[in-house]
């Protein structure tokens, strides 16, 4: 299935803030171009039926962030076939729009509505945002939420982070330019100016996303070949291009086109 399989051992220095530093702390950078949208699926899919496996077989559970867009579709049309040991799971969201659950913007909706009922998955498996809340609070709160599952650590470490890349660079609610990109004290962050409506947010920090064991970007097309080419080609520092996770893996799950232009 696989046509192209790079991989590159990398070094990167990482200080987050005082209570999170590492010395020369080492990521491990998958690349991985399949032949079209349906395979890049198959693929994530496999992959996370891989490491929700070998994620309880060693530490009893698994514990994956979600999101939005193309990632959701892939999620929920595929992972209803893997073999896991559903109960065994704790689901979050790397990032949510501060929306009723009701609302189509929700991104809790995409997946209750699409893997509740079709998988053995429940609902109070799903750690989720309060959308009646004002944004600050809506992000502390959810914080806590996540706290409870990851006590006694300085930053959570999730098995499995699924991000998404926007048209600008932007992943999770990390938009270029913004303040939070620096953001290195908190576990989840409020946003209330988000330049793509709905304008508030709440959103795992770069220090929760570079604790990771393993971050996973997939796509599909020719419309995401720039940004492609932008981050993993040309190096930018759009948000995209800072998740390097510490001692951890990175991996790309392209298709041909999308992989176009490197």
């Amino acid at each position: 299935m696989v046509d192209d399989v790079n991989t590159i051992q990398i070094n990167l220095s990482y200080s987050s803030c005082s209570s999170y530093k590492m010395s020369s702390p080492v990521s491990k950078i998958v690349r991985k171009v399949v032949k079209n949208e349906e395979e890049v699926a198959e693929e994530l899919c496999s992959l996370i039926e891989k490491l929700s496996n070998e994620s309880i077989k060693q530490r009893g559970s698994f514990t994956i962030g979600l999101s939005g867009g193309s990632m959701a579709k892939f999620v929920c049309n595929g992972i209803p076939s893997i073999q896991t040991e559903w109960g065994k799971w704790s689901l979050f969201f790397c990032d949510e729009r501060l929306v009723p659950f009701t609302a189509e913007d929700s991104t809790y909706r995409l997946y209750r509505n699409g893997l509740v009922g079709k998988t053995p998955l429940k609902e109070e498996q799903f750690i989720a945002i309060n959308p009646d809340l004002e944004v600050t609070a809506a992000a502390k709160d959810y914080e806590e939420k996540v706290r409870a599952k990851f006590p006694d650590c300085d930053w959570p470490k999730f098995d499995l982070l699924l991000l998404g890349m926007g048209p600008d660079g932007h992943t999770a609610s990390l938009f270029p330019g913004h303040q939070l990109l620096k953001e290195d004290n908190v576990w989840i962050a409020a946003i209330s100016d988000s330049p793509k409506p709905p304008p508030c947010r709440v959103t795992m920090t770069f220090p929760v996303i570079n604790a990771a064991r393993c971050c996973v970007f997939a796509m599909a097309g020719q419309g995401k070949a720039d940004m492609v080419k932008r981050i993993l080609g040309d190096g930018e520092e759009l948000p995209t291009g800072m998740v390097k996770p510490v001692r951890g893996e990175l991996i790309w799950i392209l298709d041909e086109a999308a992989a176009s232009k490197l």
